[in-house]
């Protein structure tokens, strides 16, 4: 039977030590708000949670069409805001091998058509199950508004402005920039030139 080791060395860390670095990680790209994909993502949220509160605010779910918008309204929103987080604070970077300007571009153009379909489905069915002039037809009419400036935000969202030969993401920022030039090319890392006009470390 083996023996117990006489001396055992053990290392201890403290948890506020290991919380710092990963809050220092998740610091928002204020540059990707300012760019126009960030701009159309949010006119994206806006728009989409508009559709959604004002079709949930009528009795929606007497009436099977509504039940097509709100789950496209809802659901775009949703994955709308997964792809705002992940590049407001620059995690797409950590996931590479994803290639996010052709899963931005598919989501795009299967959101154009959902959305299409939510306004053809939102108003045929506003004068078939509202009074005219009463609240929720009001309501309903301004959802299908909402749900037909969807597709024209979609559109002007796709993430090609700027990408170079190979690139597979979209740097916003000077740092971005500098950190994919030097993961893609370490040379740039070690040369004096790159340091100056990236200002690495």
């Amino acid at each position: 039977m083996a023996e117990f080791p006489s001396k055992v060395s053990t290392r201890t860390s403290s948890p506020a030590q290991g919380a710092g670095a990963s809050v220092s990680a998740l610091r928002p790209d204020l540059g990707f708000v300012r760019s126009s994909l960030g701009a159309l993502m949010l006119l994206q949220l806006v728009l989409g949670l508009l559709v959604w509160a004002l079709i949930a605010d009528t009795p929606h779910y007497v009436y099977p069409a509504y039940g097509w918008v709100m789950f496209v309204a809802v659901f775009l929103w949703l994955v709308t805001i997964i792809f705002f987080v992940l590049y407001l604070f620059q995690l797409h970077m950590k996931l590479y091998m994803v290639p996010w300007p052709l899963v931005l571009m598919i989501f795009n153009v299967g959101a154009t058509v959902l959305y299409i379909t939510a306004f053809i489905t939102c108003s045929a069915s506003v004068e078939l199950t509202s009074l005219k002039g009463t609240r929720p037809y009001n309501q309903r009419a301004a959802a299908s508004v909402s749900t037909l400036a969807g597709p024209a935000v979609c559109r002007g969202g796709g993430p090609t402005r700027g990408l170079g030969p190979g690139l597979t993401r979209l740097p916003w920022s000077e740092a971005g920039r500098c950190r994919l030039l030097s993961s893609r090319h370490p040379s740039l890392r070690a040369s004096q030139g790159s340091q100056a006009t990236c200002g690495l470390p």
